[in-house]
């Protein structure tokens, strides 16, 4: 059967409705995969809302207390958003490159830094990354969030890398995810 991953489902293509085909590109739109989506599909497992906003702000903070402006996103273990925050004067290309690292650490359960340094010895991890419309270049500044063994959500942080300081997106998600899993978080 042929079909098309569409936010963790495979559907095949005859289920598109008439009408709706794919962008050029392959990938349906994003009407169509609304159209498709059963109407009250709960999110997957995730830090809880208000842990996320604090978390968040925290690292948002930490990257402007080093000059950066930067957007945060918290996910769940699928890496769709929780909560994504962008600071004062962040670009809004750092949302998507955040949601590209979320898409990362989803994909290989592992902080997004860490796949983009065995990347670079492993010409077919590239290709596997270049060939997924959800991630593209790997990256570093996306972290797992972990309760024991368990990975329970992700912080993802984009933008301190305009300051120079390329390890900066990581050193600001740790600080989120230090918040996320404090003990009674």
């Amino acid at each position: 059967m042929r079909g098309k991953t569409m936010l963790g489902l495979m559907l095949p293509l005859s289920l598109l409705p008439a009408g709706q085909a794919l962008a050029d590109d392959g990938v349906p739109s994003l009407a169509t995969t609304i159209a498709q989506m059963p109407k009250n599909l709960p999110r997957a497992e995730g830090p809880p809302l208000d842990a996320a906003i604090a978390a968040a702000r925290k690292a948002v903070a930490a990257c402007a207390a080093r000059g950066s402006k930067v957007s945060v996103l918290v996910a769940d273990v699928v890496g769709k958003p929780v909560v994504l925050l962008s600071g004062e004067g962040a670009g809004v290309r750092s949302q998507l490159i955040a949601q590209t690292k979320a898409n990362i650490v989803a994909r290989f359960h592992e902080a997004s830094g860490l796949v983009a340094s065995r990347a670079q010895s492993d010409p077919a991890l590239v290709a596997q990354a270049a060939a997924d419309p959800g991630i593209g270049l790997l990256r570093g500044g996306g972290l797992p969030v972990r309760r024991g063994a368990a990975m329970i959500g992700i912080v993802a942080v984009s933008g301190g890398g305009l300051t120079g300081d390329l390890t900066l997106d990581e050193t600001c998600a740790r600080v989120a995810v230090a918040d996320l899993e404090a003990p009674g978080k």
